[in-house]
């Protein structure tokens, strides 16, 4: 399956939104990805375990509120959330890798209640940095599972020190209860606007352009996001 046309075939003939956002799920198998999204997306859970296979989507409308950058007030923005959920068994791994360098952020999500996933985080974030559109993309890390307080394993202070060695946020969440579902992708989204704004103001596609990012309605998907990026390193040698 081909991220792009999927992306195309699933979007309004005549957009509606200011901007289409891919996010992507990363973590073991049984943390807790397909339940997070549908607690996020419907705001139900069903505690049944089905193994995703493969790869899948849930998309939601939100609107985005900018934080005041450098003093410049910027006005609301439609977003379209097309967010995918990846199978965590390594026989789809050749697969779901293929869909690291079209999303514009992470959700790494481990289990509390299971030491191995949280040691994993390691080699999910090596992935990343392989196959993602850049070395230090914009990645938000869960400990799923925190309503299961009787078969916690993994600390809270243990989870954030390890969070803070890469320089991610980290979030305890429950799919089940919806505690800090919400607050995840609230926080991983203005991680990646404000990466956006800052890379198409600094960028020559602006420039070249002659757009005006106040006036502007830019539409951008993950091939944009792409484009902005290589230019970015470009420009700065990194």
């Amino acid at each position: 399956m081909n991220a792009r046309n999927n992306l195309a075939s699933h979007s309004p003939t005549t957009p509606d939104y200011d901007y289409l956002i891919k996010f992507l799920t990363l973590g073991d198998s049984g943390v807790g990805k397909t339940s997070f999204l549908h607690q996020y997306t419907d705001g139900s859970f069903d505690g049944k375990f089905f193994s995703t296979v493969g790869i899948d989507f849930k998309e939601k409308r939100v609107v985005y509120k900018p934080p005041h950058i450098d003093g410049i007030s910027r006005r609301s923005q439609r977003i379209h959330l097309q967010l995918w959920d990846t199978a965590g068994q390594e026989r789809f791994r050749s697969l779901t890798t293929a869909f690291f360098r079209d999303a514009m952020g992470f959700i790494l999500i481990f289990d509390v209640t299971s030491e191995q996933s949280f040691l994993n985080i390691r080699g999910w974030l090596d992935q990343l940095k392989t196959h993602a559109y850049c070395e230090d993309p914009d990645v938000v890390i869960c400990g799923n599972k925190v309503d299961k307080c009787d078969e916690r394993v993994v600390s809270e202070e243990r989870a954030k020190l390890e969070a803070s060695k890469y320089g991610f946020p980290y979030l305890e969440t429950s799919a089940a209860s919806g505690q800090n579902v919400a607050k995840t992708i609230e926080t991983l989204l203005d991680l990646v606007m404000i990466r956006m704004h800052k890379i198409i103001e600094n960028s020559a596609f602006l420039r070249n352009k002659s757009l005006d990012l106040h006036n502007s309605h830019l539409k951008l998907d993950s091939s944009d996001w792409n484009g902005l990026e290589t230019k970015k390193k470009s420009q700065c040698g990194c």
